[in-house]
């Protein structure tokens, strides 16, 4: 389930921009596994049904596209040729974003069977009977527990944890949904996504039990945890691991920042803020935020008074090698280039 780099090409990568979905996100190849063994058990139950001499008969490749990136489908094959796979179909090159998710969910914590059999049969519509969605369920439950419960890492050098939020159809109606994700890595340099939570909405209360859960798999102690700016978080990680340094995510307070600056402002408030993250010492950033205080305060002192609040989960970054800070100061969905 992870991605096996050096440190330094790990950090290369976070760096660039490489992030949980898009172009060979890190979430891809669980989409992979997860699909493939769906299509696995609609032939075990194509073939348990039919009533002619059939057998598998291989597997057939082809590049699936989805919105977390592209993979490459291995869709088993019939020796008669009848079997018509539903999730993916014979032609079919792409993953609609809703199946993405919908399969992304899949990996969360805490679901029931009846729930990931509702699950299933939301992904597949009315084209599957109810004995292959069964067939399915049973096949992937398995594969989910797996995954959920493994052991982990006693250490890790660096873990961001993050929420993706969504719009989801459920009961007829669209409502909001939070996936949690945890990305660590590794003392040896892998990158491993240590969970993923759904839950109704972001709270520091539910990243605790996250965190407990993460103690309960073996976890003893990180290194550097990257959040964003949820209130409560860091108070959450001391709770579970009290020698983890807390670094704020910057790209998520110059956000939030930003929307306080007035247009016409924007441009030159971010030519003096980009100092602050950027200086090569905790004293020159300060300095550099001094000076943002004595430029915008009178004109923007909510925007200053936050970054004063938060700046010592927000500057802990200056205390590493300058060549793995934006590494450490970007949070998962967070992890972009800045200009």
């Amino acid at each position: 389930m992870s991605e096996h780099f050096n440190f330094e090409q790990a950090l290369k990568d976070l760096q660039s921009g490489k992030d949980l979905t898009g172009k060979d996100g890190v979430l891809t190849p669980l989409i992979k596994q997860l699909t493939e063994a769906a299509l696995n058990a609609e032939i075990t139950e194509h073939l348990a049904t039919d009533k002619t001499p059939n057998r598998r008969n291989g597997t057939t490749k082809k590049t699936i596209k989805t919105g977390a990136g592209s993979f490459e489908l291995e869709t088993p094959r019939d020796r008669a040729g009848t079997f018509e796979p539903q999730l993916v179909k014979k032609h079919q090159t792409k993953l609609t974003p809703e199946i993405d998710r919908k399969i992304l969910s899949l990996f969360s914590h805490g679901m029931s069977y009846r729930a990931i059999q509702q699950h299933i049969a939301d992904l597949y519509g009315i084209e599957v009977s109810t004995g292959a969605l069964n067939t399915v369920t049973d096949q992937l439950i398995p594969l989910l527990k797996e995954w959920q419960n493994r052991p982990l890492d006693s250490h890790y050098a660096i873990a961001w944890l993050d929420a993706i939020h969504y719009k989801v159809k459920e009961n007829g109606r669209y409502v909001s949904k939070a996936v949690y994700t945890l990305l660590a890595l590794t003392l040896s340099g892998q990158k491993e996504i240590l969970g993923i939570y759904l839950s109704e909405n972001e709270g520091a209360n539910y990243w605790l039990n996250i965190l407990t859960e993460l103690q309960n798999r073996g976890v003893e102690d990180i290194l550097i945890a990257c959040v964003d700016g949820l209130a409560g978080f860091p108070e959450a990680i001391g709770a579970a691991f009290p020698k983890t340094e807390v670094q704020l995510c910057v790209i998520h307070q110059i956000r939030n920042s930003m929307k306080y600056v007035a247009s016409k402002d924007q441009k030159a408030f971010m030519r003096d803020l980009k100092p602050v993250y950027r200086a090569p010492t905790l004293d020159a950033a300060e300095s550099a935020l001094d000076d943002l205080e004595l430029n915008w305060g009178e004109r923007y002192p909510i925007v200053i008074k936050s970054w004063r609040n938060k700046w010592v989960h927000l500057s802990a970054f200056f205390k590493y090698p300058e060549e793995i800070r934006k590494t450490i100061y970007t949070c998962v969905n967070g992890m972009v280039r800045l200009t």
